[in-house]
């Protein structure tokens, strides 16, 4: 069962605590659950949100718990994460 994990940033844009807890917690479901995916959405924008999400995921704590990360080309304020479980 591959299941999906949303995660809208645009209550929290403007904390940066509350987003990082907010990623922070959607990773814990995902582990927990054996997501396929977390779709992440910062929005549009000016891209700060956009940036803040792409450098927690590329810190080298999180890196290693994904699979792969796709930047969505048909909508810029949409990020996916994809998990490959054994």
């Amino acid at each position: 069962m591959s299941s999906k994990i949303k995660v809208d940033l645009h209550p929290i844009f403007n904390n940066s605590r509350a987003i990082d807890a907010a990623l922070n917690d959607a990773f814990a479901e995902a582990e927990r659950i054996k997501a396929s995916s977390i779709e992440i959405i910062p929005g549009k924008g000016s891209g700060q949100l956009k940036k803040h999400v792409i450098r927690f995921l590329e810190s080298k704590e999180i890196k290693g718990r994904y699979h792969r990360l796709e930047k969505d080309s048909d909508n810029f304020g949409r990020i996916f994460v994809h998990f490959k479980w054994k």
